[in-house]
């Protein structure tokens, strides 16, 4: 009897209570010295769950060696610790093995499932999601069949991600063993914690410098989804994503203002030999008294917009400015497109548009965070997205008179815009609006497109050109939706449709469905040609045709065969071309170097219009101003030579590297350019400006 007494009394202690019988308390200093750190398995076994989907992830979507063998490796791997020490004191405190064991097991497939989930993401679109996609979650659940891809593609990494959290489950219960627990035991793993992410934090510069896109720099200046991820590790961007959320800090870096020359910018000299006296040259500028505006200025930020915006220099006006004044224009966001594809039989739309009008051969699309949405956003509004956030989203209730749509309402025009997929998709229908356009897309938006991915385009113009052909002067969007992934001729429609029309083209059969895909844009275009020309609208038409983004639903290898040679995957990849076409225009092959970004300045001088070109992220491309081309990595291209900013080497066009100057200097103007665009939607700076 009193030997089950004091069995039940030893199993009630052991599951949290602190009380022991007298005849025991002897019993145990005698045979059992106290142990601080009893459950160290368990603790390696915390720290595993951490450092597992962090390697599995890192590994997975290195970009080569520079973004492989980084402190992404080392890092996450310290910073796993922090949580697994911090779990280990709780217990400490808490003391019901049952409590601490659940909290173990939760922590553990929570871990593995916001990993895993990266992975899946990534491999489907070829970047990392942030909390700002939150709000458009639901979205990404139409592309059922690109997730269960994605899954099968990935689930021996995400099997790996489970393992550690499955051991939790099994053994945890039995790994748990605090016979002898003392709270006060419980602070020194909690101390150890604190130090250790105070240490690793403060050992930053010593993994990676301080430089721009280094890991400290990541840490406590510099929004990049990407690089955070692959340079900090999974956990610290989020962690770090989900305080700047609370406390809503402005991670948008400094400006440094450079101030212009005091001497007037030189102009063309006179001609004494010439008969009549030279025109002074004609600038882009608004009247925008910006002494004033400084002046009046409370806020130390929005002053040092003014001041940026007044040190630009504007430019000039040129053989190519007001060549299409008057006319309508059709802008087209074509969804993964890549001049790689135009052939005069494959495409003979796309074929006679680029060869009997303004060709940009040295043009870039790169590849943003948003994908889609923020590839939009660039030639649309002439301004770098925001990483790590949906950019068009936070322009929804901003004034923005400086897209085309705006400025050529201005000048009697009617705005249009249609979209094939869901009319809602990443909130297009309220950021459409806000640009003035009238917008109509599929799935209740007002278009009766068929249900099927993708949506033809086809049928999108059929469904769409009546609205507005005969209303000229009209300015008319299309995002097209037949170019999107997946690309196969079974869970893609438009590309089983379009297979016969390809059967025979040399290529992977995913190239082979990728071309018939886009052959299905081409047939959109010559039907849309074909029913403006019957409303008599045609010919003072203006077309332009901007990719969002490269197919990144085709890997590298793949893409490649279009290239007919391995692609470079910071630059090449992202290279493309853009078309401006009108019927009946001389011929033009521009061979300047330039960027979605440069689309919306190029235009607003092309159609002759009140601009100001101090205001852009980009240039008018027939300007005399410098050309940069910025990726979403903060990686640049200029006439100079071009700067990766993983591996922080700049090469020049001649193969010898950059002077470190230059490089200061366009890392400089880079940086400013992506603070300006976000400052500029975060405080509603053209409200400021125009009102």
């Amino acid at each position: 009897m009193n030997k089950e007494k004091k069995t039940e009394s030893i199993s009630v202690w052991e599951n949290g209570k602190t009380e022991k019988p007298a005849e025991q308390k002897e019993t145990i200093k005698e045979n059992k010295k106290p142990k601080m750190c009893p459950m160290w398995p368990l603790l390696l076994l915390l720290w595993a769950v951490g450092v597992v989907p962090e390697l599995a992830l890192h590994f997975y979507s290195s970009k080569g060696g520079t973004t492989l063998w980084n402190c992404g490796v080392y890092f996450p791997a310290l910073v796993a610790l922090v949580p697994a020490l911090l779990l280990y004191g709780i217990a400490y405190f808490i003391g019901k093995k049952g409590v601490s064991y659940g909290i173990f097991v939760g922590y553990s497939f929570l871990s593995a499932a916001l990993c895993g989930s990266q992975i899946v993401y990534y491999c489907i679109f070829g970047s990392f999601y942030s909390i700002n996609l939150l709000s458009v979650a639901g979205d990404a659940f139409q592309f059922t069949d690109a997730i269960h891809a994605g899954i099968l593609e990935t689930l021996p990494l995400l099997l790996l991600c489970l393992l550690p959290p499955t051991c939790v489950a099994v053994f945890g219960w039995k790994l748990f063993a605090l016979t002898e627990r003392k709270w006060q035991w419980g602070l020194v793993p909690l101390a150890l914690a604190l130090v250790l992410h105070i240490g690793t934090v403060a050992a930053l510069p010593l993994f990676d410098g301080t430089d721009t896109m280094s890991a400290y720099d990541l840490y406590h200046n510099t929004d990049d989804k990407y690089l955070s991820v692959n340079k900090l590790g999974f956990a610290t961007s989020l962690r770090l994503e989900v305080t700047h959320a609370i406390t809503g800090e402005q991670r948008d870096g400094d400006l440094v203002i450079v101030v212009p020359p005091t001497d007037p910018e030189p102009t063309d000299a006179p001609n004494e030999d010439a008969t009549e006296p030279t025109e002074p040259p004609r600038y882009n500028i608004l009247d925008i008294d910006f002494d004033q505006l400084i002046a009046d200025s409370g806020d130390s930020k929005i002053k040092q917009l003014h001041q940026y915006f007044q040190s630009q220099t504007a430019t000039k006006q040129n053989e190519y400015t007001g060549i299409f004044a008057g006319c309508n224009l059709v802008m087209i966001t074509a969804e993964a497109f890549s001049d790689k594809i135009i052939d005069p039989v494959r495409t003979p739309t796309l074929y006679k548009m680029m060869t009997e009008g303004m060709y940009f051969s040295n043009f870039y699309a790169p590849y943003w965070y948003g994908s889609t949405c923020d590839g939009e956003y660039a030639h649309l509004t002439g301004t770098l997205p925001i990483n790590g956030s949906l950019a068009f989203q936070k322009t929804i209730g901003n004034k923005m008179p400086l897209v085309m749509s705006q400025q050529l309402i201005k000048e009697g025009y009617g705005a249009y815009a249609y979209h094939g997929h869901t009319y809602s998709y990443y909130k297009r229908n309220q950021y459409l609006k806000n640009l003035g356009f009238d917008y109509k897309g599929g799935r209740g938006g007002g278009l009766d497109v068929k249900k099927q991915w993708p949506a033809s385009d086809v049928e999108v113009v059929e469904k769409s050109v009546g609205f507005y052909a005969d209303k000229a002067p009209f300015v008319t969007y299309y995002m097209s939706i037949s170019g999107h992934m997946n690309y196969d001729f079974s869970g893609n429609r438009v590309c089983y449709d379009n297979r016969h029309l390809v059967e025979n083209e040399p290529y992977s059969e995913a190239i082979r469905a990728y071309l018939a895909c886009q052959m299905e844009f081409d047939l959109s275009l010559e039907l849309l040609m074909k029913r403006l020309e019957e409303a008599g609208t045609l010919q003072n038409t203006v077309f332009i045709i901007v990719a969002d983004h490269y197919p990144y639903g085709l890997t590298a290898e793949q893409y490649s065969e279009l290239f007919g040679h391995k692609i470079d995957e910071t630059f090449e990849i992202h290279k493309n071309g853009c078309i401006i076409y009108k019927p009946g225009m001389t011929p033009v092959v521009v061979e300047e170097l330039c960027y979605s970004i440069d689309v919306l300045p190029t235009l607003s001088n092309l159609f002759g219009l009140e601009f100001d070109s101090r205001l852009y992220a980009g240039r008018d491309v027939f300007s005399e101003k410098e050309a940069l081309v910025i990726f979403d990595d903060r990686s640049w291209i200029t006439e100079q030579g071009r700067y990766n900013s993983t591996t922080k080497k700049g090469i020049a066009n001649d193969g010898t590297p950059l002077s470190a100057d230059y490089i200061k200097r366009i890392n400089t103007e880079v940086a400013n350019r992506f603070t300006v665009s976000s400052r500029v939607v975060d405080y509603d700076y053209w409200r400021i400006l125009f009102e």
